[in-house]
């Protein structure tokens, strides 16, 4: 109970709803000012210092920061440190693993970063993912979304790719999971280098699960790169500029911006990210959707 009564104290000091996934197309603002930087591209930079990576996230040209954990400070510091740098921390990630164990203590956690959006970005499992794997998900995302929603947060699950079925399956356990979890406060944040990866059409999926969607993570997958299954991992060389590999970028964010989504996160797990990720933003702030 103590630790819901600080949620609650929390809670009147978190960032205003006005954030940029809204569904007023005539109040739509630039793409440009819709991008954010999912922090995990700079997991090895942090891991070295904290603060001189913050300082460099704070140069980037982008509005809105994802979390992936908080490097070691806590939430209202980490928020903090990130405000002062100009980035307003809007969605976190945060483990499934962790959710089982604890709910109470992420939930803590969310709400003192003050975000909107709160993503589990990976579903622990031995081998293949399995209907076994996906039935048990579904179970917790259903008990998770409300209690989330409770507190003014939208609760979302990011696809890795494995979902799919390896493109080969007419109904995929990602589709057995989104159609099962419609109405109980369940959304979902598409990436679309693992979208494609996996053997799938992101636009097609934009528009079948219209209205599920909470915001996009921008990742390329070079010219060459066989997809349409799911192999072992994507190398890091294969994982370039946005702007240079093989996704329509153009036709991806112009269908998520019709449907109002408002926040596209760029993830760069390639083998320079600091190099590239200014490259990536240069690149979508020149489309003119």
């Amino acid at each position: 109970m103590k630790m819901l009564s600080r949620i609650t104290l929390i809670a009147l000091v978190a960032v205003s709803t006005a954030f940029a996934n809204h569904h007023e197309k005539d109040e739509m603002p630039s793409l440009a000012a819709q991008l954010g930087l999912q922090l995990w591209s700079l997991k090895s930079q942090f891991e070295k210092d904290v603060i001189s990576t913050l300082d460099v996230v704070g140069s980037y040209g982008v509005n809105y920061v994802e979390t992936a954990g908080t490097n070691g400070m806590v939430p209202e510091q980490y928020r903090m440190e990130l405000s002062n740098r100009g980035k307003q921390v809007v969605s976190a990630h945060v483990q499934y693993g962790d959710l089982v164990k604890n709910f109470e203590a992420v939930l803590l956690d969310v709400v003192a970063l003050g975000v909107k959006y709160a993503v589990i970005p990976w579903i622990p499992h031995e081998g293949a993912f399995t209907e076994d794997d996906n039935k048990k998900a579904i179970e917790n995302l259903k008990i998770w979304g409300p209690k989330f929603a409770k507190h003014g947060i939208k609760f979302a699950y990011h696809p890795h790719g494995y979902e799919f079925g390896a493109g080969k399956e007419e109904v995929t356990l990602f589709d057995k999971m989104a159609r099962a979890t419609a109405g109980h406060d369940v959304y979902f944040q598409m990436d679309v280098c693992w979208v494609v990866y996996g053997g799938e059409d992101p636009v097609a999926l934009l528009n079948e699960y219209k209205g599920r969607w909470v915001s996009l993570h921008i990742k390329e997958i070079a010219k060459g790169v066989e997809v349409g299954f799911v192999r072992p991992n994507l190398s890091p060389e294969n994982r370039v500029v946005v702007g240079t590999g093989q996704i329509d970028w153009p036709a991806v964010i112009g269908t998520a911006r019709a449907q109002g989504i408002g926040l596209f996160f760029i993830e760069d797990e390639g083998v320079n990210s600091p190099r590239d990720i200014p490259l990536s933003i240069a690149y979508l702030r020149s489309l003119k959707l």
